[in-house]
């Protein structure tokens, strides 16, 4: 911790020009659970409710400058990543955090928008599994994040258990393994390879969902800068995140974003 025990966290992600999701949503919710927010930004995206309309990847050299210059003056206590693009980029990106040894990383393995729009190239996908998935505190995906990680179909909640042990097998300590899309109540299964638990919260009917990957993940950060323990801080951003859908500000003709000025506990 710092001299004036203010906890620092980083965002390596994309911008969202809406406002909802990427480093926009990820420092808004750093601030709303008592961090400061440091970023690197890895594309530029034009984006609203509707949709991803044009995507920029920041070149490699700038993003590594980003993180050389903040893991060497504002040193954070947990980081996250979010977009990351391409394969060359996830490589460049777990090259830093080895040789900076950024500890309690939160891997949101960001593949498709809430849009459905494409985030990460099909090439990218093993470079996650390879190379960043292993230095993870966590790695927090959804049901199709899940699956293109574990090779296998995740539908079920018995199949969130299996994809969640299979990613602590392939190398990271934990797994939250996000059910927001089954039918039902909204169900999280966590494991960290000795014990497993599930949040359970009461499904919202609501499109206004844009960003709430990154919102969790990053309250997720957020609770580990503050050193809480990691099934404390994991059930923290739920029922954040599940309060931020709940009271939505209904902004946008499309996927419109949650509210990151609800509270946390």
């Amino acid at each position: 911790m710092n001299e004036h025990d203010f906890p620092i966290a980083l965002t390596i992600a994309g911008s969202d020009s809406g406002g909802g999701a990427g480093i926009q949503a990820d420092l808004k919710t750093f601030h709303r659970f008592g961090v400061f927010g440091t970023s690197v930004i890895t594309a530029i995206t034009a984006q609203n409710t509707l949709g991803v309309h044009a995507i920029h990847t920041v070149p490699l050299s700038d993003v590594r400058a980003q993180i050389d210059a903040v893991a060497t003056d504002l040193r954070p206590e947990a980081l996250k990543t979010g977009m990351l693009a391409t394969a060359a980029l996830a490589v460049e990106v777990a090259g830093a955090l080895r040789a900076h040894r950024l500890h309690r990383y939160v891997m949101d393995p960001v593949m498709v928008a809430t849009s459905g729009d494409r985030l990460l190239e099909v090439s990218a996908e093993h470079a996650l599994r390879e190379h960043l998935l292993p230095l993870a505190a966590i790695v927090t995906p959804n049901l199709e994040e899940a699956s293109i990680l574990t090779g296998r179909p995740v539908e079920t909640i018995d199949d969130m258990v299996s994809a969640a042990r299979a990613i602590v097998d392939l190398g990271a300590a934990s797994a939250l393994v996000k059910g927001g899309h089954l039918d039902g109540d909204a169900v999280d299964v966590l494991w960290d390879g000795a014990t497993e638990w599930r949040f359970r919260r009461r499904r919202i009917e609501t499109r206004h969902t844009h960003g709430t990957g990154c919102t969790l993940s990053a309250a997720i950060t957020a609770g580990l800068a503050r050193g809480w323990a990691l099934d404390d801080a994991v059930g923290a951003a739920t029922r954040f995140v599940g309060r931020a859908i709940a009271e939505a500000p209904g902004l946008g003709s499309g996927r419109g974003p949650v509210n990151h000025f609800v509270a946390f506990d």
